[in-house]
């Protein structure tokens, strides 16, 4: 598995950094640990880039993810998914945007059961949730266009970070925007060192992990801008339109390097 690992963001030859137990998980930052699998899995990083991921399960099919890890135990590694994940990112919606949010169509890409969009709905919102594990009967092309996109706690669990950004590109309005969430690996991954970061758990499906010169090369690759309002909230656009004019001229968002 060593030899010829592409990277998937930048096409630059990877290579192997380490290796962690199946088992794995982000509920070991609080001291919570499951018991070993035996099962390893491996992570390559890209030195031009510095995007990580773990190639082996990078090729699994939807069945397999499933199987494997989006099972009836995924909330012994992830209590917050469910409920109050998705409810406070809504309210943080709702706080960011206000009334300007009514004029136009929100998609919550990788939204689970679509909590999120439920609530959003309530405040007049024209929200609509999109899963690929949930929606299997759905498929992209028939969402349609969507002047809001978000993705939260997504990036890190796609196998395929050229599809995702295909897929965004294909449902965003001309003018929309995306904003996404996943944590930067910047300072937490290195190359030739161990990997004690909690967010690289396979467990939890964290199988992509960006570091901030590998999202803004993937913007690039998909004719976006990439900004940050911090080091685990981001945003894509052509440009910023008038009902989200309001996040640069408050300087929430940052630009990234």
């Amino acid at each position: 598995m060593g030899k010829d690992l592409l990277c998937a963001v930048c096409n630059e030859p990877c290579s192997l950094l380490d290796v962690v137990d199946f088992n794995k998980s982000c509920e070991e930052a609080k001291g919570k640990f499951l018991s070993l699998s035996g099962i390893p899995v491996y992570y390559a990083l890209c030195s031009n880039c510095g995007f990580c991921f773990a190639p082996e399960i990078a090729n699994w099919n939807l069945d397999k993810f499933e199987e494997m890890i989006y099972n009836d135990e995924y909330i012994l590694v992830d209590p917050d998914y469910i409920d109050i994940r998705p409810r406070a990112n809504a309210v943080n919606l709702i706080s960011m945007f206000g009334d300007r949010a009514h004029s136009i169509k929100h998609l919550d890409y990788g939204g689970g059961d679509g909590l999120l969009s439920k609530m959003l709905r309530i405040f007049d919102w024209q929200s609509v949730s999109y899963d690929p594990f949930v929606d299997k009967n759905v498929t992209v092309a028939q969402l349609g266009k969507a002047d809001l996109i978000t993705a939260f706690e997504v990036f890190e669990h796609v196998p395929d970070p050229q599809c995702l950004m295909s897929n965004l590109r294909s449902l965003l309005s001309h003018d929309g925007i995306v904003l996404f969430s996943t944590l930067l690996s910047d300072d937490n991954i290195h190359a030739n060192q161990r990997i004690n970061w909690c967010y690289a758990s396979p467990r939890n499906g964290h199988i992509s992990l960006f570091s901030r010169h590998s999202l803004a090369i993937l913007a690039e690759k998909n004719g976006f801008n990439f900004e940050s309002f911090s080091v685990g909230f981001h945003i894509l656009f052509t440009k910023i339109p008038p009902w989200a004019d309001h996040l640069v001229r408050t300087g929430l968002a940052h630009h990234s390097t």
